[in-house]
């Protein structure tokens, strides 16, 4: 087991592969997959919602089978659809969670106030969604370009005031960009590296980019979290690789961009912020809060592959347990619908084989999922109106790493004795 005084020299590590990996193999090193953290069974692409007329057609579903590389130790899905097909046009946009605008907000005003950014700096965020993030940063005066492959998506950002051009960002992209005289001294990814089928061209990208004396800031749900925390929803196609700091650290080095320090993050069930420069940069050394959570990696185990051997166990009691709930709750003539229409609510729906049957519909802020259908298991989206007019029993929060703020949102709901059930880590019931 590695401690923090025995980090492998970067002679040691994985080397990065040229290319797209062979079928079965790792995208970062190339090494065959023969170990399985879980199997979730088919499952459509969670965000590939249908319109009433598509309910009868062919729903296209693929493996969701979870693989951790015994080399390099990245946590990944083989992929089965490219970038191209899943994000060109999306139905995620950012800006619907009050709780993420002040989580963007708080880092934004961290930023500028650590890197000393002015109206002389360059912000570049890598999927920048709807101009969530950088919209503050434009509040501020600093100059910011965002990139962001759905084109539905960055039309909203404009709007913002947000410039924002509409590509996928890899090697090419940062070439055009260094070309027209670009050299951001921030670079920032919020819950992007996952959904990166390619990380070498992607790392490698950034580090072509990326001012001399810049930061590169990327977050992302922690392993460590979703593993201890059985947070299993958060495993889904859109989300091709999961990464411990462990294995980041062996990503970005490789590419000549070390991680110089590391926060924890409550979002999304426990997420790190990683901050990485340039080797060449010598200003920027390893900070006790990165040497902390490598010990406690180490010790966790999370480059022995008996760290992953539970896990799929653990998912499977999960299930039982919420299906038990369900089966009791309509048996006792209660009714059951869900809030929210997230990615990873549509793997526990389908993995679960829970559909209207169980329950009913479920309802959502963002006006884009209304009047439409969840992949797979086909349950109605309709607007937050709906659950008060509908009164249930019990309200499934599908997105539940925002329980707080959605259990404050409809406090309600206890006026007619309606209660919250939260399925993870198992099923919770909160009055």
């Amino acid at each position: 087991m590695t401690t923090v005084a025995e980090i492998p020299r970067l002679s040691d590590w994985p080397s990065p592969i040229t290319g797209a990996p062979a079928p079965g193999c790792c995208r970062f090193c190339g090494t065959s997959f023969r170990h399985r953290v879980v199997d979730l069974g088919m499952s459509p692409l969670c965000e590939s919602f249908l319109n009433a007329d598509e309910l009868n057609r062919m729903e296209p579903f693929y493996p969701l089978h979870l693989w951790v590389c015994e080399r390099c130790f990245l946590v990944q899905l083989e992929e089965y659809v490219g970038g191209e097909e899943i994000f060109t046009d999306y139905a995620y946009f950012s800006s619907f969670s009050d709780s993420w605008l002040d989580h963007s907000r708080r880092y934004v005003s961290q930023m500028i106030a650590q890197l000393g950014l002015t109206t002389h700096s360059e912000v570049l965020e890598i999927a920048s969604n709807d101009g969530y993030l950088l919209q503050f940063f434009v509040e501020r005066g600093v100059p910011v370009l965002g990139v962001e492959p759905a084109a539905n998506v960055a039309k909203v950002a404009e709007k913002k005031g947000v410039p924002t051009i509409v590509k996928f960002f890899g090697r090419q992209t940062a070439h055009e960009l260094a070309a027209a005289g670009h050299r951001p001294d921030l670079i920032l990814g919020n819950n992007v590296l996952a959904q990166v089928p390619d990380l070498n061209d992607f790392v490698s990208g950034i580090k072509m980019l990326l001012a001399s004396t810049g930061v590169v800031t990327i977050e992302f749900p922690h392993l460590l979290r979703t593993i201890d925390g059985n947070q299993f929803d958060q495993v889904y196609h859109e989300h091709f690789s999961y990464f411990s700091l462990y294995s980041a650290e062996r990503i970005f080095a490789a590419h000549g961009l070390p991680i110089y320090d590391v926060e924890e993050l409550p979002t999304h069930g426990g997420s790190i912020r990683i901050y990485a420069g340039h080797a060449e940069d010598t200003s920027k050394g390893a900070t006790n809060r990165l040497l902390a959570l490598r010990a406690r990696e180490a010790d966790a185990g999370v480059d022995t592959l008996d760290y992953y051997a539970g896990f799929e166990s653990r998912v499977q009691e999960t299930k039982r347990k919420l299906l038990a709930f369900l089966v009791e709750a309509k048996n006792a003539g209660k009714r059951v619908v869900g809030y929210g229409a997230p990615g990873k609510g549509n793997t526990l729906l389908n993995y679960c084989g829970i559909r209207t049957d169980f329950v009913d519909f479920t309802v959502d802020r963002s006006p884009h999922k209304h009047g439409k259908y969840l992949p797979g298991t086909h349950i109605p989206i309709f607007p937050p109106e709906k659950l008060w007019a509908a009164r249930p029993d019990y309200v499934l929060i599908l997105p539940w790493n925002l329980k707080s703020e959605i259990m404050e949102q409809l406090a309600g709901i206890r006026e007619w004795g309606g209660r919250f059930v939260v399925p993870i880590p198992e099923v919770t019931i909160y009055p």
